[in-house]
């Protein structure tokens, strides 16, 4: 079984951020995952330097752009290993061994029939480096970037791209999963409904000289798409070399929304005239935003990844990333949300079920794992090693369909599971009791047997914890599995945990550079804004309509709900409010069973100061009524998008 997947390769315009990192960090994450279930694997990545963006920015430092291209492009090589980034390769365009198939490749498809020279006037985004007609342009202004483009008419060549456009269509109809998640499926399905314009796939040299050469006509250079997206097989030695025959036909690529068009339209038509096959799957996520805008260096919102990794840990870092986007929708970075997620799930969740596990395996069994073969069968021996098979199926299921968020909701599930049967078997109680000496071991063989399946299940997002914890079982670094009743099996020769550092430890706000949020204050103590001049005062217990204005009241759906450790009545929602996730903490725990909650749609005041509660944050209130004790959500009467505005 063989598996290859890219990330896009990184334009040079910038230093890598966030958004780089995400791209990179989910397809280690893939790959790790596909190397544990025993797959041939390989990922690559690079960087993409040529063109009229690469020029600009480095006329813009005084230099020229192969030394620019350089130092841009070390950052990125550079800055992977920080962040656990195992790729095999890494390639960049300036390469010879790009060139020369980018070279061969244009040739074939230019005996094909399929290029062509002619002129063409249309707007120009320098930005985009691509031509816009009239109907893509929003207001006369670039979609992208907001600025008005420049027309340009010029001589070129072309790719005649509307050959193979009904091929393309049936493809992506005929083979659903093409293009995952569906909505961008349909997104392409919506772009092939209009005919596809020719594509202008050359630079004449008089405006651009930093390019691949036209390999039939030097006063040309490789538009910088059309060079570019050839990486996915030079890096594999199109079209002789023995990697492009292994991993070829398993080939995917993950990339973000913004660039779907050239990789889903432009690529398979360009493999398709060359006569070769073409990749297995797109996989096309969202984006990172702050603030509910787009994470943009022009904007200046860019979050540093190598600082948040430094700050916080490299694989609590990369927990958070895999953990709070859903794969292909947008999601918001907040540095609280970071903490929050490090807190609750990290500390509280895994860090505190390892401490105390292996304290108990310490205290009443002399610190010996028992081995499982040797225990009396307990009554609910088959329920708790189905389980176990259970979480593995939906672990590889999600990581099978690029869902990395849900592979983890199902290891914390299981966590969650084995946090509660602690409290429920209570081995400090059955310590006590001589009698029950065998029950006591096989809860403790039980949680030695759990810590380690969740210790390879996260290996993928968390390798260096990951091996940490399988380490300090006593089991040997090459023989990690996902394999419960091999994981049993190694048990049963009789392990010694050893002691070490916690795991996880909580991040307390002192250690924060910037200010703790401010507490809410009390609906009393809320300052009223000042009246409008001329405007009558509000009578005793009245608001103002200014005053109600100031509340943001937003629909919202639960994603996900759980009881919060230690409260009786408070439950933390997962909220979607559309483009943004959020955490609530509502005080509903009396009255709700936190798997009823999955799914409805609820009220919240959005713009409600952030406050703690059981020290975790919470965004938001979700309005409620009582009657006589009973609690009703306030929510809407029909089917209505999470984020609609409450007026």
């Amino acid at each position: 079984m063989n598996y290859y997947v890219t990330t896009p390769i990184y334009y040079v315009n910038a230093k890598p951020h966030l958004g780089h990192a995400y791209t990179t960090i989910v397809n280690d994450v893939l790959t790790r995952f596909h190397r544990l279930d025993g797959y041939d694997s390989y990922f690559l990545t690079g960087t993409d330097e040529h063109g009229d963006k690469i020029v600009r920015a480095a006329q813009a430092e005084g230099r020229g752009p192969g030394e620019y291209a350089d130092e841009i492009s070390a950052l990125f090589k550079a800055a992977w290993p920080g962040l656990s980034i195992s790729n095999d390769d890494f390639i960049r365009t300036t390469e010879e061994r790009h060139k020369t198939v980018v070279s061969r490749f244009m040739d074939l498809v230019n005996r094909r029939g399929d290029i062509y020279f002619g002129e063409y006037g249309g707007h120009y985004c320098f930005g985009c480096e691509r031509f816009y007609t009239e109907k893509e342009l929003v207001d006369g202004l670039c979609p992208d970037h907001g600025v008005k483009p420049e027309y340009i008419a010029e001589k070129n060549y072309f790719f005649r791209m509307g050959n193979y456009q009904d091929w393309l269509i049936d493809h992506v109809r005929s083979n659903p999963d093409f293009i995952r998640p569906e909505r961008y499926r349909n997104e392409v399905l919506g772009f092939l409904k209009e005919p596809l314009e020719d594509l202008c796939i050359s630079r004449p040299k008089s405006r651009l000289t930093w390019g691949i050469d036209i390999p039939f006509d030097d006063n040309f250079v490789t538009y910088v798409w059309f060079d570019a997206l050839i990486n996915y097989i030079s890096a594999l030695g199109w079209p002789d070399g023995e990697l492009f025959h292994r991993y070829w036909p398993v080939a995917q690529h993950t990339i973000a929304k913004d660039i779907l068009k050239p990789h889903a339209i432009f690529w398979p038509t360009m493999l398709r005239s060359a006569g070769q096959p073409i990749y297995r799957h797109l996989n096309v996520h969202g984006y990172w935003q702050i603030g509910l805008s787009k994470m943009s260096k022009s904007v200046g919102n860019v979050v540093e990844a190598l600082a948040m990794a430094g700050k916080y840990g490299t694989d609590a870092f990369r927990y958070f990333l895999m953990r709070e986007m859903t794969f292909g929708l947008d999601s918001e970075f907040s540095e609280d949300r970071l903490i929050e997620r490090h807190d609750s799930d990290l500390a509280n969740d895994l860090g505190n079920l390892w401490s105390r596990s292996l304290a108990m395996i310490q205290k009443f069994n002399g610190g010996l794992i028992p081995p499982p073969d040797t225990l009396e069968p307990q009554p609910d021996e088959p329920e708790w090693r189905g389980r176990a098979e259970d979480l593995v199926s939906a672990w590889r299921l999600a990581f099978d369909s690029v869902n990395p968020r849900g592979a983890l909701t199902a290891i914390w599930e299981y966590v969650g599971a084995l946090n509660k049967a602690i409290d429920s078997e209570a081995p400090w109680a059955l310590a006590k009791d001589p009698a029950k000496a065998p029950r006591l071991k096989a809860v403790l063989a039980r949680l030695a047997e759990g810590l380690a399946l969740v210790s390879a299940l996260f290996w993928p997002v968390m390798p260096g914890t990951a091996e940490a914890m399988w380490g300090r079982l006593g089991l040997g670094a090459g023989d990690m599995t996902t394999d419960p009743a091999a994981i049993r099996a190694m048990l049963a020769r009789g392990r010694r945990p050893t002691a070490g550092e916690a795991f996880f430890p909580r991040i307390e706000d002192r250690d924060r550079k910037e200010p703790k949020p401010p507490k809410a204050a009390k609906p009393a103590e809320t300052p009223a804004p000042a009246a409008k001049p001329g405007a009558a005062p509000a009578p005793e217990g009245m608001v103002t309509f200014d005053e109600f204005k100031r509340l943001d009241l937003r629909v919202a759906r639960v994603e996900a709900a759980e009881r919060v450790p230690k409260s009786d009545k408070l439950v933390k929602l997962t909220l979607s409010l559309g483009d943004s996730r959020r955490t609530v903490l509502a005080g509903i725990g009396k009255h709700f069973e936190p798997a009823d909650l999955v799914g409805r749609s609820v009220v919240i005041v959005a713009n409600l100061v952030p406050a703690k509660l059981m020290g975790q944050l919470s965004h938001g209130m979700v309005l409620a009524a009582t009657d006589g004790g009973e609690l009703a959500l306030v929510g809407p009467s029909g089917e209505i998008a999470p984020g609609s505005k409450v007026s």
